[in-house]
C-alpha cells in the first residue's frame, strides 16, 4: 500500500501563508495594545468584552461610561494611568476608540447635518448668474 505526499506539498505553502496571516494579525494586535498605555488622558477608550464586566472594570478603574452595546463599551477618564487601571480590574482588552473606529464618544457635530429649516437665507437663495461669465 502506498500513499502519496502530493496533497501535502500543495497544503505546505497554504499552512505558510496561514501562519504569516496569523503572525501579522498577531503582531498588529500587540502594537495597538502597547500604543495604548502611551494614550494622553482624556481619551476616549474602547474596553472590549461582555458589557457587564466592562461596565464593572470601568466602575473600578474611576471612569466615565459614554456609550455601551453588546460587546464594546466606550469610557473616558482625565486621570492618567486609565488604561493600567482598567487591565488592572479585569478588562479583556482595551483600545483607543478614536483609532480603533472612530468612536470618540462625543455627540456628532450638529453642523454637518443642515436641515432645510436650518440653513441660512444665502444657502437657499438661487445662485445668481456671474454678468462676466457670460
Amino acid at each position: 500500500m502506498t500513499t502519496s505526499k502530493a496533497p501535502l506539498k500543495w497544503l505546505l505553502p497554504s499552512g505558510r501563508i496561514a501562519g504569516a496571516i496569523a503572525l501579522v494579525a498577531c503582531g498588529w494586535l500587540a502594537v495597538v495594545v502597547a500604543l495604548t498605555f502611551g494614550s494622553a488622558p482624556g481619551k476616549s477608550m474602547a474596553i472590549i468584552g461582555p458589557p457587564a464586566q466592562a461596565l464593572a472594570v470601568v466602575a473600578k478603574a474611576n471612569g466615565r461610561i459614554l456609550a455601551s452595546n453588546d460587546y464594546v463599551t466606550i469610557a473616558r477618564s482625565d486621570d492618567a494611568g486609565f488604561v493600567a487601571r482598567l487591565y488592572a480590574a479585569g478588562a479583556l482588552l482595551v483600545l483607543d476608540a478614536e483609532q480603533a473606529g472612530g468612536c470618540s464618544g462625543l455627540p456628532p457635530n450638529s453642523s454637518l447635518r443642515a436641515t432645510g429649516s436650518g440653513q441660512s437665507a444665502a444657502r437657499r437663495q438661487a445662485p445668481r448668474s456671474n454678468p462676466e461669465l457670460g
